[in-house]
């Protein structure tokens, strides 16, 4: 009991304390509506994504979906996040936890912002908290914004053809 109660404690100390914030943008000369259809169209990922590889499911708050993901230089992941915002050509985001809620949570989110100018601001970030996440700092530091910028790049490259 009282190795319990010592867990609960440090988890939740952690919880409050353990967070950590990737963000990347990137400007596409496109409309978001044609960003947002390269983005959304899953069936095409292995084509050209490679960060997420695949996601299966349908995109509507409170879905579940499947998510396999592979950072450069790293181990790839599936897990089934839940869908919490969903606004066509403008924001979806999920959030996914590592085993159960508290150790590894990460809510991935990608924003269109509509510069008015026939550009699109594509920026995708996600925000982790839970007790691991000082464990997975450097693989988050390096993999996870290396795997970001490359499919920011992919999708601004698809995108302005």
């Amino acid at each position: 009991m009282k190795y319990l109660a010592t867990i609960i404690l440090i988890t939740f100390l952690n919880l409050t304390t353990m967070a950590k914030e990737i963000k990347t943008e990137i400007l596409i000369n496109t409309a978001p509506e044609k960003v947002w259809s390269i983005l959304t169209n899953f069936e095409k990922y292995p084509d050209w994504n490679p960060f997420i590889k695949s996601i299966h499911g349908e995109l509507k708050v409170g879905n579940k979906i499947i998510a396999h993901l592979e950072p450069p230089e790293a181990k790839g992941m599936t897990f089934k996040p839940t869908v919490l915002t969903y606004e066509v050509n403008k924001e979806f985001s999920w959030l996914g936890h590592l085993l159960f809620a508290g150790l590894f949570d990460g809510q991935h989110k990608f924003e269109l912002i509509d510069n008015k100018n026939g550009t699109t601001t594509f920026i995708q970030s996600e925000k982790f908290k839970g007790i691991l996440v000082p464990l997975f700092k450097k693989m988050l530091d390096y993999n996870t914004i290396n795997g970001f910028n490359a499919m920011n790049k992919k999708l601004k490259e698809l995108a302005e053809q």
